[in-house]
Formats: C-alpha cells, sequence, structure tokens
C-alpha cells in the first residue's frame, strides 16, 4: 500500500538541521527522544518515561518508535537515521539491544545536529552521520550518571534514560565517561548496493508498514531507465509517486529519503516481491 515514507537527508556531510532551527539557547532544556524495539505489550517505554520524568520533569519526551522488530538493529538505525534531521535539537535514546548486558559499551556521541544515547552496536553511527558526523564520542561509566541498581537486562532505564535526562538539562557530555576514539565505535555492514548494465542491484534497507520496499541505493541509478522495467521479474513502472501506476501495480520511484523504493498502488510490494530487509532486488530493463 502507498502512504508516506520516511524521511532522511539524500547524503552524508549535507546540512541536516531540524526544520524548526537549531540548538536552543544555553540553559534551556533539551527534548529527548525515544526509539525501541520495546513494543506496547509491556511497561518498558512508561519505566524509560518514568526515569525521564523523575530526573528532567521540565524535558519534552517524543517517543519515535518502540515497534522496530526485536533485536534489529539495522532497521532501527534506518529509522533513526531518516528521522532525527527532523525533529528539535535534543538527545536522541535508541535502544535496540541484543547486546544488552555483555561486554558491549553503552555510548553517548555528539554531532552537530544533536545528541545520541545508546548501545555501541552500530545503532546509532547513521543517525549521528546524519546529524552531521561523530564530533566526541563517552562510553557512559559514571555511577553518578546511572540508576541506583543497573539491571543486567534493562539499560533503557537504567543507564540510557538516566544519561539523557542529564544531557538534557545541560550536563557536559564528558563528565558521562571517558572519551571514547570514534574511530573504534562498531558500524553495521555497508548494505549491498551495484550499479550494472541497463539497472541495478541493491540490498533491502527498510520495509515501511505500507508495505513499501526501500534499497539502500540512492535515487540517482534511476537515472536513464525507461518507464517500464523489471524488478525481481515483475513488470514494474518507472514513476515519481504511486498514483502513477495502476491500482495493484508495482512502480519503482525516488522516495523521500532519496532512496529507491518500489511500492504498489494500493497495494504491498513487501508482499508482491517477498522481500524482506537484508534481501537483494535487480530492477532492470525489460
Amino acid at each position: 500500500m502507498s502512504g508516506p515514507d520516511e524521511r532522511a537527508p539524500a547524503a552524508a556531510g549535507q546540512d541536516r538541521a531540524a526544520p524548526d532551527g537549531t540548538r536552543p539557547a544555553a540553559g534551556s532544556p533539551l527534548c529527548v527522544s525515544l526509539t525501541t524495539d520495546y513494543g506496547l505489550f509491556d511497561g518498558f517505554v512508561a519505566a524509560c518515561h518514568g526515569v525521564l520524568a523523575r530526573l528532567a520533569p521540565t524535558v519534552r519526551v517524543i517517543d519515535v518508535t518502540h515497534l522496530i522488530p526485536p533485536a534489529d538493529v539495522r532497521r532501527g538505525a534506518a529509522v533513526l537515521a531518516q528521522t532525527v534531521p527532523y525533529l528539535p535539537w535534543g538527545v536522541h535514546v535508541a535502544v535496540v539491544d541484543p547486546g544488552v548486558g555483555t561486554t558491549r559499551r553503552g555510548i553517548a556521541l555528539a554531532a552537530p545536529g544533536g545528541l545520541l544515547v545508546g548501545p555501541d552496536n552500530g545503532l546509532l553511527i547513521p543517525a549521528a552521520e546524519a546529524l552531521g558526523g561523530v564530533t566526541e564520542a563517552v562510553e557512559l561509566t559514571n555511577p553518578d550518571w546511572l540508576g541506583p541498581v543497573v539491571s543486567r537486562t534493562f539499560h533503557g532505564r537504567d543507564v540510557f534514560a538516566p544519561v539523557a535526562a542529564r544531557l538534557a538539562l545541560g550536563a557536559p557530555l564528558a563528565e558521562a565517561g571517558p572519551a571514547v576514539d570514534p574511530g573504534t565505535l562498531v558500524r553495521l555492514p555497508e548494505p549491498v548496493v551495484r550499479a550494472e548494465p541497463g539497472g541495478l542491484t541493491a540490498e533491502v534497507l527498510t520495509v515501511d508498514h505500507f508495505g513499501n520496499v526501500q534499497l539502500a541505493a540512492p535515487g540517482t541509478l534511476l537515472d536513464g531507465l525507461p518507464s517500464r522495467v523489471l524488478v525481481n521479474g515483475h513488470e514494474a513502472v518507472h514513476g515519481r509517486t504511486f498514483g502513477d501506476a495502476e491500482p495493484g501495480t508495482l512502480v519503482v520511484h525516488v522516495d523521500s529519503a532519496g532512496l529507491v523504493a518500489v511500492a504498489v498502488n494500493t497495494g504491498r510490494a513487501a508482499d508482491t516481491l517477498t522481500a524482506t530487509p537484508g534481501a537483494l532486488v535487480a530492477i532492470t530493463h525489460p
């Protein structure tokens, strides 16, 4: 089904100030955003909200989503990176953390467009790049910044939310723990993107609520392709938006993130293509 797609800047290094302005004046509380795979069935999200409300009651909290598929770090990273440039300047907490309680580090990052807090598993890096790149990184080891008891399995409540609250109230990042060389931060593997004669092959980056399939390929790779193409052997329209195809028909287009996407007008491209994140999709001349 067609619908709004997630938004992201087209390329790293561009100006990514939020549409409503830049960093607030010194001393003003910052916004905190939350992105997790906690779901809505349990009290995990409420517990994080509670910690923030106790420590920083004047801070506005924005829930990006808590419906990231469990442990899907790549999906969480994509959603976060495609959202944070349009949020107020603030502290962005992300928790998709299958390594919680292990030797993986808890980190906080500074970028020109905001601060990020979460696990060092690659989740935060695309968002940091979307906000201008990592300028400072610390490991979250200061016990005074953490909860009174730190569970081995709930760092969102006991580590990341308390740190975010303090940062949102203006505490210096350096007080959260020792500096980390940004070059040692964990990064996700680069997705497959291949420009080929007469088309392209690219990895599925995300599948959204509407079943639209977003590829990791920049939209410029569609330049020069004809008005009719094949997507993994299925006939498709090469158009500009969902309505350029007849209902039930595949359409290949450049989405609002500047990436190649495949949709079905009033349908679900993911079902038509049986495409899941990480799968390869080939777009070719018919």
